[in-house]
């Protein structure tokens, strides 16, 4: 009997895979329900003894059945997308049912676990270490330091987060990652939370992630009895993208208002219901079992360059041909994952502009794209990497309507606790307003009968763009979290570089 393989991936699912996994069973075939490979431009994507068709629907299934579909892309793991790729985190995906035990253990899951459990924790925290594992969230911060904090510090409880707040535009692969390979998350918590020596641990998510949540509850049960004594559940968030920043994340979870907390004390020291916390990315902990595999610490630190080590899974999306994640060695250039790999735009048009690392990311020209995917390569050209995410533009965007969005967002976004961020992003909204209507609209504070200080005369465009600068550097540098701080990095890119946008 022809066995089918379909994902239940949210996007296959957006795109009828349900209707067509029907179709292939009315049909006399057994249909298995597996993780996404990633090619989303394909998707629904049919996989029939390893070969892929895609995309597919319920019309196409009697000519796949025969072998007669002009939808064959060949071997889906020889595809030129597939093929290049460093498969560590999402090694299985696309490969192994996301819910099935017997899938996850045949392919070296638990491998990991058992063999921290038989180490001390500070023996697996020097391999993590070792590895040069840093947040896969956007900060970048080595994980063997926070690991280690939280695993010296003086507690009688100790909690371990994951900060599943996926809320950056042009970003899936934690989704992909909790509904695909649910179990690796698991393992990778359990093995951190005995590393420091964690009875407790928690998944932060977001509302608009139903299938994830489903899947994470229904794994966290059927692995149970694998972490134990370790608690372990989901947290449901409101989709508060303050949220994503790990002390709103944690006030959230402990039934208060989403907002940052002022730093010191830091989480790793008093954190979660005021004991030391690891808070980590669901990327950075999805990495844990392959470096606790046997030699994985080594194998890992072997990839990238300087002190961007491992694999990093790259999410591309907007106006792009070829869009999916892509998991590969920190170094790889922009222009290779917008051209080579991502195969230019959609539309067709040229490339105006790609932004990384979500709505807080700066603005990339193609005058830039050989700038290797690298933490710090990308901070050297006030660009962030954040949690991976690349939305390409073609020339029909406007980048001042596009810093306008920026700014905006930060007002709508904006926990409200500090004054730079809570009144900045409002002013910002203002002054662009103003630049782009020529500055022929006097500024609504200054004209304020209170205002007596203020020039009542309008100020020149040149004015307003030199108060912008100094509004953003007040941002970057006065605002408690990155929400406020990085919301200068888009502004101030597309200002540079698009100039005549703003006119």
């Amino acid at each position: 009997m022809m066995i089918v393989r379909i994902s239940d991936d949210s996007l296959a699912l957006a795109l009828g895979a349900d209707g067509l996994a029907s179709a292939f069973a009315a049909a006399g075939c057994v249909v298995e329900r597996v993780s996404s490979w990633g090619m989303h431009w394909l998707e629904p994507l049919v996989e029939v003894d390893g070969i892929g068709y895609g995309p597919a629907t319920v019309d196409d299934v009697p000519a796949i059945l025969d072998g007669t579909s002009a939808l064959s892309i060949g071997p889906i793991t020889e595809h030129p997308f597939i093929k290049p790729q460093q498969r560590l985190t999402f090694a299985r995906a696309g490969k192994t049912r996301p819910l099935s035990l017997e899938d996850y253990a045949a392919t070296g899951g638990w491998a990991g676990l058992r063999r921290a459990q038989a180490m001390s924790g500070e023996a697996v925290i020097a391999e993590v270490t070792q590895s040069g594992l840093r947040g896969r969230g956007g900060a970048g911060f080595p994980a063997g330091i926070k690991w280690n904090t939280v695993a010296k510090a003086p507690a009688s409880r100790k909690y371990v987060v994951c900060n599943a707040d996926e809320g950056d535009s042009g970003t899936f692969a934690d989704r992909m990652l909790m509904e695909g390979d649910p179990f690796q998350l698991i393992e990778g918590l359990a093995i951190c939370a005995h590393a420091v020596g964690a009875q407790a641990a928690y998944i932060y998510t977001r509302s608009e992630y139903p299938h994830a949540i489903a899947k994470l509850r229904a794994a966290i049960e059927l692995a149970q009895g694998i972490i134990a004594p370790l608690h372990m559940e989901v947290r449901e968030g409101a989709g508060a993208y303050v949220c994503g920043e790990e002390t709103s994340l944690l006030n959230s979870i402990e039934g208060k208002r989403g907002v940052v907390r002022a730093k010191p004390p830091l989480p790793a020291l008093e954190g979660l219901f005021g004991c030391p916390t690891v808070v980590n990315n669901v990327l950075t902990i999805a990495a844990i079992p392959h470096i606790l595999f046997e030699g994985g610490a080594a194998e890992y630190a072997a990839l990238g360059v300087d002190r961007s080590l491992g694999t990093k899974p790259i999410q591309l999306a907007g106006n792009i041909k070829h869009g999916g994640l892509y998991e590969t060695a920190f170094g790889i250039s922009l222009h290779d994952l917008v051209y080579t790999i991502g195969g230019g735009t959609a539309s067709g048009r040229p490339v105006k502009a790609v932004q990384v690392g979500g709505p807080l990311g700066a603005y990339i020209p193609p005058a830039q794209f050989d700038l290797p995917f690298d933490y710090e390569a990308y901070a050297r050209a006030d660009a962030l990497i954040g949690h991976g995410g690349v939305v390409v533009l073609d020339d029909g965007a406007d980048m001042g309507r596009l810093a306008r969005f920026a700014m905006e967002f930060c007002a709508v976004e904006s926990c409200g606790k500090c004054t730079p961020c809570r009144i900045g992003s409002t002013r910002g909204v203002e002054l662009l307003d103003r630049i782009r209507a020529g500055a022929k609209v006097l500024d609504p504070v200054g004209a304020l009968p209170q205002m007596h200080n203020a020039p009542k005369l309008a100020r020149t465009a040149d004015q307003d763009i030199a108060l912008l600068e100094e509004l953003c550097e007040t941002m970057k540098f006065g605002s408690l979290c990155a929400l406020g701080g990085f919301t200068p990095y888009p502004v101030l890119s597309a200002l540079r570089h698009w100039p005549e946008d703003f006119q």
